[in-house]
């Protein structure tokens, strides 16, 4: 998979309210919950992955500034091998479930016309992406 291509899709648990600057889209509003940020690598997708795993790396991609934020974890990762242009295609089934998304966020280049490719889950909806520790 080194060099391979494919759809993923990054799920973060946000644990408080955070208040980020992500780029052009300026300040914006994290409420705590689940997201879910679906992306695509045309090549080199098991680097890609690994560098949204990292905590510390500078700030390239709009997902950088959730994924390095102190209050947020990347507790999950879903990866459709393949076609990377069926980014947008994974996306909107994504949406289609999420209780709303994050408006312009990594859809910059979309050309499918997405609103976003960053889904929100509120907390007590996280299970459907990933399951409950229990406590």
């Amino acid at each position: 998979m080194k060099g391979g291509s494919g759809v993923y899709c990054v799920v973060v648990r946000l644990e408080r309210e955070a208040h980020l600057r992500v780029g052009r889209l300026g300040r914006v509003r994290f409420a705590p919950g689940t997201y879910v940020y679906t992306g695509r690598a045309a090549r080199g997708l098991a680097a890609r992955l690994a560098r949204h795993l990292r905590r510390r790396k500078p700030t390239r991609w709009h997902i950088d500034h959730l994924t390095t934020h102190r209050w947020a974890r990347v507790v999950g990762i879903v990866v459709f091998l393949g076609d990377a242009a069926r980014e947008c295609q994974v996306n909107q089934g994504v949406m289609a479930s999420a209780q709303s998304g994050v408006p312009g966020f990594g859809a910059s280049d979309c050309r499918s016309g997405c609103r976003s490719h960053l889904a929100y889950f509120a907390p007590h909806e996280a299970s459907r992406w990933v399951k409950e520790e229990e406590r």
